[in-house]
């Protein structure tokens, strides 16, 4: 149990009978109202600043029995103490400025992390080294500013070629290290949000047999029957860390009846909100519904045409890119799976080798680009110091977006209230 703020030395008192030595873990009885013991533990206290929170902070280590644990409980709220709201330590940690808004989402993202490559971008980040490169953009971005507003500042004074040779050198060394930022942190979101792929196409190529062949389970009805999905299916497999979510969909004809009709309809949503999806034929040969079904398919969506069944005309496996991406697998036998899933890794902007990545959100990579297209804003101004030096000013706040140095109490609370209880 954890307790944070001003009174915790005192409260440390009462529960124990003793003022705690500070960062020294002291084996002591919790006591109730009444003297009497409610735990047996080991008891702990940070004194502020140097603690999670930047308050005094006491933590308490019982048995971990519900019922225990609530009895002291209990006996902290009867000194005085209340229960933590969602992500309350965080934030007091953010708002003390033991650690920036980025670090304070990455406890989240911790927390939540569904592979071992997630926790340790979302690891990487709560030590701060996302927000060291960004606080380094920062203080170059800083210095930049101060030159090109000296030059606004001092008209009077003619510009020397080489600064101006320096501005453009320093704006052009920012974009690309701004750059190189924004592709870490693109493939760190996919390993929190992961890839949404749909797999389409007319009833009977096996779509539901390839869904449980990637997802090594039968979560799809497979059966001889044209229209036997009438309604999304949905598996999520890991493949290197990255979450793809896959949603097999219903084959796409003319629906024979009201609620084959509906389940195309969802088809054709799902497919308009997913990443990237899987067009899926029979190895017997395309046909022109085929064709036809392609070329309604979402202009920009990354599309793989997968031709199934390969088993049963003896075709081999593999990959071919050329004006589009060409698979030939076998759901039955699991030819082609490995090319398959390489397709999907790299839709998904996964990179072997993924050190240095960070849990990035949605809303760092908005700032990111943002900031970066303020830079470029920047270049076309190189005549005109004031226009620049506001293009620079709002690439700077956009980062400082990130870090939390430019935020609103709405956002705050939208962040923070996304934790569990007390975290």
């Amino acid at each position: 149990m954890r307790v944070s703020g001003p009174r915790a030395r005192n409260l440390a008192a009462a529960i124990v009978g003793a003022v705690p030595t500070a960062r020294h873990a002291t084996f002591a009885d919790f006591r109730d109202a009444a003297g009497g013991v409610i735990d047996q533990g080991l008891m702990l206290f940070f004194p502020a600043p140097h603690s999670y929170t930047g308050e005094d902070v006491l933590e308490l280590q019982g048995h971990g029995g519900p019922m225990v644990m609530q009895l002291l409980l209990r006996r902290c709220v009867e000194l005085g103490a209340r229960v933590a709201e969602p992500g309350e330590f965080t934030r007091r940690a953010f708002l003390n400025d033991r650690i920036d808004l980025a670090q304070a989402e990455s406890v989240a993202d911790l927390i939540d992390a569904a592979s071992a490559e997630a926790a340790r971008s979302a690891a990487r980040s709560l030590v701060g080294e996302f927000s060291t490169r960004i606080h380094r953009l920062v203080d170059d971005l800083v210095e930049l500013r101060v030159h090109v507003e000296a030059c606004i500042d001092f008209p009077e004074e003619e510009i020397d070629p080489a600064d101006r040779k320096w501005q453009h050198e320093r704006i052009d060394a920012l974009r690309t290290r701004l750059a190189a930022l924004l592709a870490q942190a693109e493939q760190g979101a996919v390993l929190r949000e992961g890839l949404t792929v749909v797999l389409v196409g007319r009833p009977n190529v096996g779509k539901s047999s390839l869904l449980n062949r990637l997802a090594g389970d039968e979560v799809a009805i497979v059966t001889p029957i044209a229209g036997t999905t009438r309604d999304y299916v949905r598996a999520t497999v890991s493949l290197e860390g990255v979450p793809v979510h896959l949603v097999d969909t219903a084959g796409l004809r003319e629906g024979r009846d009201e609620v084959e009709r509906i389940g195309i309809e969802r088809t054709w949503q799902a497919i308009g909100r997913a990443g990237a999806a899987l067009f899926i034929e029979d190895a017997q040969g395309a046909s022109p519904e085929d064709r036809a079904l392609r070329e309604r398919l979402p202009r920009g969506l990354p599309i793989a045409r997968v031709v199934n069944k390969i088993d049963l005309t003896s075709e081999p496996a593999g990959r071919s890119d050329g004006e589009e991406v060409l698979l030939r697998v076998s759901a039955r036998t699991g030819a082609g799976i490995p090319e398959l899933r390489a397709w999907l890794l790299q839709t998904a902007g996964w990179r072997p080798h993924g050190e240095g990545l960070f849990m990035a959100r949605e809303r760092h990579l908005v700032a990111l680009r943002a900031a970066a297209g303020h830079l470029e804003g920047a270049v076309g101004q190189t005549q005109a110091f004031e226009l620049q030096a506001e293009e620079l000013r709002l690439a700077q706040r956009g980062l400082g977006s990130i870090t939390g140095e430019v935020s609103a109490d709405d956002l705050l609370g939208e962040i923070f209230s996304r934790f569990c209880i007390g975290k």
